[in-house]
């Protein structure tokens, strides 16, 4: 699988943890350069893990699914990018949150987004016949990279497609402490990336680093 943005700190802490879980993950960035960098920072910690970094084009072309995890100042300008490089059938899962800090406002502040959403937007852009689920918004990125924590909490996704929803979730699965919850339409994403600046204020108020569980749902989600 892709992920777009693994150069980064979200992007990058899920790429070990898939890793570790056996999946190769290709890494891409607007720099061939600087994904082979991430690439091999990645292999030092995961030794035993699958990297390959590559500019953003070719990685997104690459894997049937593809993780996009930029901040939402690149957002507009990499699904630009790639719109020659997405292709119908492909899953695009995008993490992107849109906080007011990517204009210099506050993290706890969001940004209004016309079509609803990062994901709705992402949504818009993208070709004919590439689907698009929001996800990963409350998982933290510092929690991620540190391999030794014990992860357990609840991945929101918001699809209009639950065979879209339940592909990603089977991804989000193999991530040891990680559950996926079926959070509703794509609508739905403009709540759950809000929930990121909700929990930057808890983190900043109790100096944690706190996640979601949903409590009261079946045993079997998928």
């Amino acid at each position: 699988m892709t992920i777009v943005g693994a150069s980064g700190a979200l992007g990058f802490g899920l790429a070990l943890r898939l890793a570790l879980a056996g999946v190769a993950i290709t890494i891409g960035s607007r720099e061939a350069a600087r994904a082979e960098e991430a690439a091999e920072r990645a292999r030092e910690l995961v030794p035993d893990g699958h990297f390959s970094g590559l500019e953003n084009g070719p990685a997104a072309a690459a894997n049937d699914l593809v993780v996009l995890s930029v901040p939402f100042r690149s957002h507009s300008e990499t699904l630009t990018n790639l719109k020659g490089s997405l292709r119908p059938g492909q899953l695009l899962l995008d993490a992107t949150v849109p906080l007011a800090a990517a204009v210099s406002g506050k993290a706890t502040r969001m940004l209004g987004v016309w079509q609803g959403s990062a994901a709705q937007q992402a949504q818009e852009m993208v070709a004919d016949g590439v689907s698009v689920v929001a996800g990963l918004h409350t998982v933290s990125a510092g929690l991620l990279s540190d391999l030794d924590h014990r992860l357990d909490e609840d991945v929101l996704l918001c699809g209009d497609r639950r065979d879209d929803k339940a592909r990603c979730a089977a991804l989000i699965g193999r991530v040891d402490g990680l559950r996926a919850v079926d959070a509703g339409r794509l609508e739905m994403a403009r709540i759950a990336e809000s929930l990121t600046a909700l929990l930057i204020s808890i983190n900043v108020r109790y100096k944690t680093q706190a996640g979601f569980r949903v409590t009261g749902l079946p045993e079997d989600l998928w």
